[in-house]
C-alpha cells in the first residue's frame, strides 16, 4: 500500500511542485542557484520525456524512507511525509546538483572549483536524501517494540519472506540499468558507449558488494547470511551510482566492495546507538551513498571527468594523480546534502509527530498494522494457539495478522 500510494501521491506532488523546484524556469528561461523558478503544474512545459524519467527518481527517494520506519508508523503519516519529500526536500537537492543553474552543479557555467560537484545518477541526490530522511524518521518514531532489551541487547526480528527479499533485490538490480545507464539521457552521439561502460561498472560494483558482504558475514558470524548479502548488492549499487561514468571497471569493483563494508559498519553502528532500521535503508542508501560521492574524488579518471562533465580537466581522482581538489568538492556537496536533508526531514517528522501523530499505538503494533490500518490480514488462514503461541491453519475467521 505504501509503494502504491508513494508512486501515485508522488506523481501528483512532483507534477504540481517538485519539477518546478528542481528544474523549473521563469518566463525568460532563467532560474536561481537554490531552487527552480517556474513550470508549477507543468505550465508552459512540454519536455515530458524528462519529467517522466525524473519522476522515477523522486519516487525512489521517498520510498526509501518507508523501510527505515517500517512496522510502527501510521499510514497517514507516511502519506504526509511522502508528499513533502517528493515536492520539496528532494527537488531542492536535484536543483543544486543536476540543474545547470544549481550552485553545486558540474553543469553550471561557473562551477565550484574546476569541475563542480559530480554525482552522475544520484548517490547523494536520491539515496542520501532517502537514507538520511529515513534516519531522522527512525530516530523520531522510535524502535519497534522488543527490538532493544533494557540491558542494551539487540533482538533480531526476522522478516516475512527471504525469498521475496531476494526477488526484490534482483528487481532493483535490474531497475538500476535504467537508473544509471539511463542517466546518459541518450544513446546517440557516443552516449551508447558511455551507457555500456556505466552498465558494466554497475554490474561489477553490485557483484563485488555481494562477494565482500558474504565473506564478512561468514567471518563475523560463521554463517552465510543471505539477508546481509542482499544488502551488500544494494550497497554496491548505491555506491557506484555517483561515480559510474567517471571510473574504470577495476575501480567499480573496489567501490562496490568497500560499500559493503560501509553498509555492515552502518548496520551494526545503528544497532549500538539504539536506532531501529528494519531493512538497513539508512546504511544502504545513506552511508553507502556518502561513500559513492567521495569515491569520485579518489578514483575518477581524467577521461571519466570528461565523460561526466564535458570538461577536459587536470583535476580528477586523488589516487590517480589528479590532486585533492575534487575530493574536497565532493565532501562539500556531500555535507550540504546531508545537512539539508537532516534539518528539513527532522522538522517534518517532528511536526507530524505532534500534530496527526507518527506512530501507531502499542496495541496496534502488536496486533499488526495489516488489521488496524488496512482491514486485512497477512495470514488470514492461520491462527495463534493461545497455549503454545504456535501458528496453525484456521478457518479464516481468526488470526493475528501481521503481528503474528
Amino acid at each position: 500500500m505504501k509503494n502504491v500510494l508513494d508512486g501515485s501521491v508522488g506523481a501528483i506532488a512532483f507534477w504540481a511542485v517538485g519539477w518546478a523546484l528542481a528544474y523549473g524556469v521563469d518566463g525568460d528561461g532563467e532560474a536561481g542557484s537554490i531552487i527552480g523558478a517556474g513550470n508549477f503544474f507543468l505550465n508552459d512545459f512540454t519536455d515530458y520525456a524528462s519529467w517522466i524519467f525524473q519522476f522515477a527518481f523522486a519516487a525512489t527517494a521517498a520510498t526509501i524512507v518507508s523501510g527505515a520506519m517500517a512496522e510502527r508508523t501510521k499510514f497517514q503519516a507516511y502519506l504526509f511525509y511522502s508528499v513533502f519529500i517528493s515536492a520539496i526536500i528532494y527537488p531542492v537537492v536535484v536543483h543544486w546538483v543536476w540543474d545547470g543553474n544549481g550552485w553545486l552543479s558540474s553543469f553550471n557555467e561557473s562551477p565550484i572549483g574546476t569541475n563542480g560537484y559530480m554525482d552522475f545518477a544520484g548517490s547523494s541526490v536520491v539515496h542520501m536524501v532517502g537514507g538520511f530522511a529515513g534516519l531522522m524518521g527512525a530516530i523520531i518514531v522510535g524502535p519497534r517494540l522488543g527490538k532493544f532489551s533494557s540491558g542494551g541487547g539487540v533482538n533480531p526480528i526476522p522478516g516475512h519472506s527471504i525469498s521475496i527479499a531476494v526477488l526484490g533485490m534482483f528487481i532493483l538490480w535490474f531497475g538500476w540499468y535504467g537508473f544509471n545507464p539511463g542517466s546518459t539521457l541518450g544513446l546517440s552521439g557516443g552516449f551508447a558507449a558511455l551507457a555500456a561502460k556505466v552498465a558494466v561498472n554497475t554490474t561489477l560494483a553490485a557483484g563485488a558488494g555481494v562477494v565482500m558482504m558474504t565473506i564478512l558475514a561468514k567471518l563475523r558470524t560463521g554463517k552465510y547470511d543471505i539477508g546481509l548479502s542482499i544488502n551488500g548488492a544494494l550497497g554496491g549499487l548505491v555506491g557506484i551510482t555517483a561515480p559510474c561514468a567517471a571510473v574504470d571497471p577495476w575501480a567499480a569493483v573496489v567501490i562496490g566492495a568497500i560499500a559493503a563494508v560501509v553498509v555492515l559498519i552502518g548496520v551494526e553502528g545503528l544497532d549500538k546507538i539504539g536506532v531501529d532500521d528494519p531493512v538497513g535503508a539508512v546504511s544502504v542508501h545513506g552511508f553507502a551513498g556518502m561513500w559513492g560521492v567521495l569515491s569520485i574524488g579518489l578514483f575518477a579518471t581524467q577521461q571519466g571527468v570528461l565523460d561526466h562533465t564535458g570538461i577536459e580537466s587536470d583535476v580528477y581522482g586523488l589516487f590517480l594523480g589528479g590532486g585533492a581538489e575534487q575530493l574536497g568538492i565532493q565532501a562539500l556537496g556531500m555535507v550540504s546534502v546531508m545537512v539539508w536533508t537532516i534539518i528539513t526531514s527532522g522538522i517534518l517528522f517532528l511536526v507530524i509527530k505532534y500534530t496527526i501523530g507518527l506512530r501507531v499505538s502499542e496495541e496496534e503494533e502488536l496486533r499488526g498494522l495489516d488489521i488496524d490500518e488496512h482491514g486485512n490480514e497477512a495470514y488470514p488462514y492461520f491462527e495463534r494457539a493461545p497455549e503454545s503461541g504456535m501458528m496453525f491453519v484456521g478457518d479464516g475467521q481468526g488470526g493475528s495478522g501481521g503481528g503474528a
